[in-house]
């Protein structure tokens, strides 16, 4: 033990010997500051402890109020004086000891959220970032894949979630000291991990898409460098966009399953004008245009099996083919036509990608 962390200790003891007084408030105190200083210098707490406790049974025969005790009396007077002391520096040392730590901890989420937001949006230095990585044990020069897990409705993911606690546990437990980085952001869980992490990457995915968590999970596709986790990031954010516009029932998500969509809404004006053009005259229909919009993605979904898609829609069968009927006669276009069928669950899509009913 570094003597500067017991400095003053053996005096204290030796005046408390002589007058059986309790530490003051400022040996407390000075206590605490060691053990701050202690913690910052890595030194634990048990050894800290232990170094006390050792300096006070070196000193204990040259107390001055020991040696000079007269009787069994005055020297258990002096013997419990000493003690209380010896607790009450222990136990300044401790809090001051778990306060640098606290501290240590908020420095560290701090920074941790600071990088997580400088490698996500991509606001720093490539060369920065990619040597703060190094400390986080990404490799910025490999392949990475960004999962993003989103909480149920109205549900945020946080430090203190407990499906963060979970998913940080069973990855350590499973895969030791692996390289994927998962931190909450903006409500949302995140895991970073290079293509040669498939497990972690798959495990995450496992536990944070579970139904129990009642979220879902979006998986890009793999990019490379400090660029490359940007664009996997905003890959993973579009296809959680898109399942909820979409009103997609796949838990999990696959940014490259979903490619197309982005294609069809490159030329905005384009789609715009196909979905007026080919469902505008839904609208004219009984109960407007959302029930016919829902029978054509039903009707997709079912893969065009008539009995199959009525059960989604909870209707008779009858009562689909009278919607697929009205449908043709309104639009023009007949949803049993492969080519006819193709432009109206295009327009469909659009529609929903819009927001126009």
């Amino acid at each position: 033990m570094p003597a500067e962390f017991l400095a003053g200790f053996s005096e204290a003891l030796a005046d408390v010997s002589l007058s059986c007084r309790t530490l003051t408030r400022a040996e407390r105190e000075s206590r605490r500051a060691l053990g701050e200083q202690a913690a910052d210098a890595g030194i634990g707490l048990r050894e800290l402890t232990a170094g006390h406790l050792a300096a006070a049974r070196r000193a204990w025969a040259t107390l001055p109020g020991v040696a000079g005790a007269r009787d069994p009396g005055d020297l258990r007077r002096t013997g419990a004086a000493v003690l209380a002391a010896l607790e009450a520096g222990v136990h300044a040392l401790a809090e001051g000891h778990a306060r640098a730590q606290r501290h240590a901890v908020r420095r560290a989420e701090a920074e941790r959220r600071a990088f997580v937001d400088d490698l996500l949006y991509g606001r720093s230095d490539p060369g920065r970032i990619a040597e703060q990585a190094e400390s986080f044990g990404l490799r910025l020069a490999e392949r990475h894949v960004v999962v993003v897990a989103a909480p149920p409705p109205g549900g945020t993911y946080d430090e203190r979630h407990p499906l963060l606690r979970r998913v940080e546990r069973e990855l350590a437990g499973r895969f030791g000291d692996h390289d994927a980085l998962v931190a909450p952001k903006d409500g949302r869980l995140v895991c970073v991990a290079p293509t040669g992490q498939q497990p972690v990457l798959d495990a995450f995915v496992k536990l944070a898409g579970a139904e129990e968590s009642g979220g879902r999970v979006a998986v890009s596709r793999p990019h490379s460098g400090a660029a490359g986790v940007v664009r996997s990031y905003e890959e993973a954010l579009s296809a959680l966009d898109l399942a909820e516009r979409l009103a997609l029932e796949a838990r999990v998500l696959l940014a490259a399953d979903l490619l197309v969509f982005p294609v069809l809404m490159r030329d905005r004006a384009a789609m715009s004008d196909l979905v007026q053009s080919v469902l505008g005259p839904l609208r004219d229909a009984r109960g407007g245009a959302a029930p016919l919009l829902e029978t054509i993605s039903a009707y997709s979904a079912a893969g065009y099996v008539n009995a199959e898609a009525a059960r989604r829609l909870d209707l008779s069968v009858r009562a689909l083919s009278y919607r697929l009927e009205r449908i043709a006669a309104l639009t023009g276009f007949d949803p049993d036509d492969p080519l006819q069928r193709y432009t109206l669950e295009t327009a469909a899509l659009g529609a929903r990608l819009l927001g126009w009913t």
